[in-house]
């Protein structure tokens, strides 16, 4: 499958989370330790905040991310508030760069772990399903993306749960419909620049592994001679497929079938219930 990681907080250098951590996402596309597949080798992709006024940005690419000089000094260079960062382990779709995540529509940035199972069996119907106006903005060929256009189809921009537990209810309603038992298997997270959505979830609810920081504020009284955490603030936040520091009290295992909703400071977690209504 995929490792990703999205943090929000003080802006910092992203090679402090993709290459200078022991357990690093660079780490991890090498050696997974919870990941369905060891390497994560078929692409990787960075998204960024910048101004308010602008769009995100986005890097992608088609190389395993530990062999991409170029995403080594990128990640040096580029210090950002907020950013997505995801390597990729293919599932029935090409590599190639268009399905490289995050995703990007608008303002909104979003990456997948997982798959939607026989996803060529279920593929036109779910294709049928995206609002007309949004459906000539995909530009790749994988299920992750269509994940995305159909949130962005239920209303993501406006109510972000909501919209993904109505997307993930059509695939499993769909896949059923075609004796799918489990159709859906995802940890998702999106993000407008202002705050994080991340979703842990799948029909037989066996999820792929997701956690989410612990305080930073507690985290710094418990090691004031860290430098990295009291470079990312006391209000920094993160949700990641694997912890990058084996560190007592940083990490919380995100519960199956749970919402978090990450903003300034301020987390909310709820239950996700996929639901069309």
């Amino acid at each position: 499958m995929c490792r990703w990681l999205a943090y929000t907080g003080n802006p910092i250098p992203m090679e402090m989370l993709l290459f200078q951590s022991k357990h690093s996402l660079i780490d991890q596309s090498l050696r997974s330790h919870l990941g369905a597949t060891t390497t994560n080798g078929d692409g990787f992709g960075l998204g960024w905040y910048g101004r308010d006024d602008e769009i995100p940005y986005r890097y992608c690419c088609v190389h395993p991310a530990w062999n991409d000089r170029n995403l080594r000094e990128a990640a040096r260079a580029i210090r950002a508030p907020l950013f997505l960062a995801h390597v990729r382990s293919a599932t029935d779709t090409p590599v190639q760069e268009t399905n490289c995540h995050p995703f990007r529509y608008g303002r909104w940035l979003f990456m997948h772990n997982g798959l939607i199972h026989d996803y060529l069996t279920v593929r036109r119907d779910l294709m049928l399903a995206v609002a007309p106006e949004l459906f000539a903005s995909i530009e790749g060929s994988t299920d992750s993306e269509l994940m995305f256009f159909l949130a962005l189809t239920f209303g993501l921009e406006h109510e972000p749960v909501a919209a993904l537990e109505r997307m993930a209810a059509l695939v499993e309603e769909t896949g059923r419909r075609y004796g799918i038992e489990f159709p859906i298997s995802m940890t998702v997270c999106a993000s407008d620049g202002t705050h994080l959505v991340a979703v842990r979830y799948s029909s037989e609810g066996q999820s792929r592994s997701l956690f989410h920081s612990t305080s930073f504020r507690n985290l710094r009284a418990l090691y004031p001679d860290n430098p990295r955490i009291a470079a990312v603030g006391d209000d920094a936040f993160m949700v990641l497929s694997e912890p990058l520091v084996d560190l007592p009290g940083a990490w919380e295992e995100v519960p199956e079938q749970s919402y978090i909703v990450a903003k300034c400071g301020s987390v909310v977690r709820g239950h996700f219930e996929p639901r069309l209504a």
